[in-house]
């Protein structure tokens, strides 16, 4: 299992599959069977209603069939954050990538007060590989209870938390080593595995240090990427029954 600590890519979707694909083609990236990428990924997260509009995707269209055939050659299940479009709203999406194939997809049920263009999702999708059952939290999801219990509760050993953490350099210092108590905790009350993928970067007058990370059912964390430096943290995770 990998997760990958990303730049920021704002309105640039050729620019981000590039990176998904570097990122698979590296050591580290080669031994996992599964890559995490951030919120929003693909198109970059910005909560504005022009650029979610000029960049935002229906996942039956064939652009996004194009980005499907750009991804069919990387053999590991991608999980990436998409700015999705259908039937007039506009979802925060984590879609679930096969060689190419789209297998799963999650709407961020838990938006922020500034993602108001973001309208709220309703499902908790689960998916299996090699036997561990997963599901996926982006960002805020896990500052609620709910999200990643009703993942859990289908049996799942493991939550994927997609986030985009960049953020005015105030805000950014004071939460700079909160991300990890705040996600320890649904690792706890669920008793899951939890691996978190974030980008790291500046822009203007913010700052995204990360974390990108692997933490126990414990909430201790197994394995990091530095904070301030892209890479891949992967890590064996155990299958076990629920």
């Amino acid at each position: 299992m990998g997760a990958c600590q990303t730049p920021e890519i704002l309105g640039d979707p050729g620019a981000a599959l590039d990176c998904i694909e570097q990122f698979s083609a590296q050591e580290d990236g080669r031994g996992a069977d599964l890559l995490l990428f951030p919120e929003c990924f693909l198109q970059g997260y910005l909560a504005d209603e022009q650029h979610i509009s000029r960049y935002a995707f229906r996942l039956g269209s064939s652009g996004f069939a194009a980005v499907l055939r750009r991804l069919a050659s990387v053999e590991q299940v991608l999980v990436f954050g998409v700015i999705e479009a259908d039937d007039g709203r506009y979802f925060n999406t984590a879609v679930v990538v096969d060689r190419g194939r789209l297998v799963g997809r999650y709407r961020k049920t838990r938006p922020l007060p500034g993602e108001s263009v973001f309208t709220p999702g309703e499902d908790y999708p689960t998916s299996v590989l090699h036997g561990a059952r997963y599901g996926v939290n982006i960002c805020s999801d896990t500052q609620f209870s709910e999200p990643a219990a009703m993942v859990a509760a289908q049996g799942a050993t493991l939550l994927l938390v997609a986030a985009q953490n960049m953020m005015r350099r105030r805000t950014a210092t004071r939460f700079k080593h909160l991300h990890h108590s705040m996600r320890a905790e649904p690792a706890r009350e669920t008793g899951m595995w939890l691996v978190s993928s974030d980008v790291t970067g500046t822009r203007d007058d913010r700052i995204a240090y990360g974390p990108t990370s692997i933490m126990s059912p414990q909430g201790d964390i197994v394995a990091q990427v530095p904070l301030m430096t892209t890479g891949i943290v992967v890590a064996d995770i155990p299958i076990v029954s629920r």
